[in-house]
Order: C-alpha cells, then sequence, then structure tokens
C-alpha cells in the first residue's frame, strides 16, 4: 500500500492490499477500497463509497458526494457502490444514492467513465458500459450491460437504456431505448440496430435472429407494444425475448422517429 503524505486518508476508512493514494487525495472515512485501487492526484472518495478491486479513480474527479437536488437533505443521503476495475477519468463526478431512491448509486464492473462524466443520484449501471466525455446522467437513470452513451449527451432522469445500445455522441434521450438498438438526434429517437456493438458479443445466428426481431417489432403500423406482445406469444429467442418485455414495460415510453407509431 502506498498512500503519499499529502493525501488524506481518515481514520475508519478501509484500504485493501496494494492500493496507491497519490498526493492531495482524499478518501474518507466511510469508504472501503478494494485491493490495487488507485486513488490519483486531487480525486476525493466522499462518504458511504464502496470502490471494487483493480479500479482507478483519476485526477479530481468525486465520488460520492451528495446529490445536486435543491429538495435533498443530508439526512437523506445514501452512498456509491462502484464494482470492479472500473476506470473514472479526470473530473468526473458521481453522486450519492438517496433513502427516497434505493439508497446508493451503482455501477457494476469493468466500466469506464470518461472526463467531464455526471452520474446522478440514484443511477444504476451495469457492466461493461462505456460514458464517453461530458455524458449527463441525470438521477434514477438505468443503463443496463454493454451499453455506449457518446460524448456531450444528457439523459433525463428516469430513462431506461437497454442492454448493447449506442446512444450516439451530442444526443438529448428523454425516452426509454430498447436493448441492442442505436438511437441519435435531438430528441434522440431509435434508427437502427447497433449491429456494430452485437456483432462483438454475439454469433452470427443471435444476430440475425435480433434483426429479425427488430423489423418485426419496428415495421409500420400496428402498435408497438401489440407487436411486442405478439412476438412474445410466438416462444422468441432470450434476446427477443428481452426486447419485446422492454417495450411492453417501458415507463418513459420508446423514442420513435416521427410519422411512425
Amino acid at each position: 500500500m502506498q498512500i503519499h503524505s499529502t493525501a488524506v486518508v481518515e481514520d475508519g476508512a478501509i484500504l485493501g492490499d496494494g492500493c496507491v493514494i497519490e498526493p492531495y487525495a482524499f478518501v474518507s472515512s466511510k469508504a472501503i477500497l478494494g485491493d490495487n485501487v488507485t486513488i490519483k492526484q486531487g480525486a476525493r472518495i466522499i462518504g458511504d463509497t464502496h470502490i471494487g478491486s483493480g479500479s482507478k479513480i483519476y485526477s479530481y474527479a468525486i465520488v460520492g458526494d451528495i446529490p445536486q437536488d435543491i429538495s435533498h437533505s443530508l439526512e437523506d443521503t445514501g452512498g456509491v457502490r462502484i464494482g470492479t476495475n472500473a476506470t473514472i477519468r479526470e473530473f468526473a463526478t458521481i453522486n450519492s444514492g438517496t433513502k427516497k431512491g434505493d439508497g446508493y448509486t451503482i455501477i457494476g464492473n469493468n466500466n469506464f467513465i470518461m472526463a467531464y462524466t455526471h452520474i446522478a443520484h440514484d443511477c444504476c449501471l451495469g457492466d461493461g458500459i462505456i460514458l464517453a466525455n461530458g455524458v449527463t446522467l441525470a438521477g434514477h437513470v438505468i443503463v443496463d450491460d454493454y451499453a455506449v452513451i457518446g460524448g456531450l449527451t444528457p439523459v433525463h432522469q428516469f430513462v431506461h437504456i437497454g442492454e448493447s445500445c449506442m446512444i450516439a455522441g451530442a444526443s438529448a434521450l428523454s425516452q426509454d431505448v430498447v436493448p441492442f438498438c442505436l438511437a441519435e438526434g435531438n430528441r434522440a429517437y431509435i434508427r437502427s440496430l447497433n449491429l456494430v456493438g452485437i456483432r462483438r458479443r454475439f454469433d452470427k445466428d443471435t444476430v440475425e435472429d435480433i434483426n429479425r426481431a427488430y423489423k418485426f417489432l419496428f415495421r409500420s403500423g400496428g402498435g408497438l407494444k401489440d407487436r411486442a406482445l405478439e412476438l412474445l406469444g410466438q416462444n422468441p429467442t432470450i434476446e427477443a425475448k428481452k426486447m419485446c418485455e422492454f417495450i411492453i414495460n417501458t415507463k418513459r415510453g420508446i423514442p420513435l422517429d416521427k410519422g411512425r407509431d
């Protein structure tokens, strides 16, 4: 373990083997760091924040500070839970969860959070996600595994971004995006499948099945939820079932091109 003489590690903090705390970094008394976590120069780990092994928090990132919510009270403050092998780059901000939410802002394993990204209170991120520079997630946003969000994209509170989605850079997203799809624009709407992303994850047969499900669900005529119910009744594959169930359960609606249902 290496703790620089100018770093502040409060009494009560728990640090695993091989941790590195660089100059002028801060680690709170309630923080728990797994093995081989690096907190780089000037980064701040605040409050009830747990960070999994192998993660790196880069300079001047702030993890675990209170929500940017005018109705928030200190008594309502929760914490942050970050999985293993996270990369959180310079000046990123990750706010604590709230007791009014689920208590924690949660970030899974193997996520790449680029510079100046903001993740607000009570967000829940899965595994293998990439948030490019300047992405801003409002409160209670859910991002499922392997999604990618392009730079300078704001995401409205309570939006759900499905598995292996791609949100293009400089978009503005205010509705839910179906798994395996690509959304783009201001306001963003679903334009196609995220073929690059799904080809990286799945074999050819699975990609073709997802493509057939997409064409069935997003064809013109009829209601999107009606088509999802119809396809779900045909005992589809796992990936097609995920698409159908997502559409049926959406709370903010699915962003479609103007002129489509």
